[in-house]
């Protein structure tokens, strides 16, 4: 299992030490939430963070535009260093003209799923896209309690990318105690917070994770 700790459980006020205190932890990825307010009830931080932000570290940078529009940021967002980059199949934009692009800046694509939404709205897309990630939780806040309801969508999708060399993200109140869980239905990728961020020792949390 990979582990992209996600830096919406990350000191704000020293967002650059957070990056690095995981990088020291045994971190895979670095999962950053871009939300506008308008798509998800948050607003986190936009294209000037990440900017600065991959001057501080050579984690593999993980976007996740919870945003209404994507395709119009997608030129700014791997300017500013993304190494992959996942909208959702909810938003305005045309999924299939988001995954061109893309993959137009050299970038990997991915394509996320609200926990109301159905694993069948993604099957189209799957063949373009590099990561499906399944939400475990509502868009928009950290520390929120982890859906279990939602292991079936995940054990569909999963099912459906066998054998592609996809990855499967899986994003919401994630922790020691469902990391099982996830694994067994298919996830390779780990989206933590809390369970990371506020742990004394963040480094024996992603160990545990990269047991599975």
């Amino acid at each position: 299992m990979l582990v992209s700790p996600s830096l919406l459980s990350g000191d704000f006020s020293n967002l650059a030490s957070s990056c690095r205190r995981m990088q020291q932890a045994g971190a895979d990825w670095l999962h950053l939430d871009v939300i506008d307010g308008v798509f998800a009830p948050n607003i986190t931080f936009g294209v000037p963070v990440v900017k600065a932000l991959r001057k501080e570290t050579d984690l593999f940078f993980d976007l996740h535009l919870m945003i209404v529009n994507p395709l119009k940021y997608i030129d700014a967002f791997a300017d500013a260093g993304a190494d992959i980059i996942t909208f959702h199949i909810e938003s305005e934009s045309d999924p299939a003209a988001v995954i061109e692009k893309i993959h137009t800046r050299g970038i990997k694509a991915g394509i996320a799923l609200k926990p109301g939404t159905s694993a069948e709205a993604v099957k189209p897309y799957i063949d373009m896209a590099d990561m499906i990630l399944i939400m475990t939780v509502e868009p928009g806040f950290s520390g929120q309690s982890f859906m279990a309801d939602m292991m079936p969508k995940l054990k569909t999708v999963s099912e459906w990318c066998a054998g592609k060399d996809k990855w499967i993200q899986v994003d919401g109140g994630i922790g020691t105690g469902n990391i099982e869980l996830v694994a067994q239905n298919g996830a390779n990728v780990a989206v933590s917070g809390n369970s990371v961020f506020c742990a004394e020792k963040p480094q024996e949390v992603i160990a545990d994770f990269h047991r599975y």
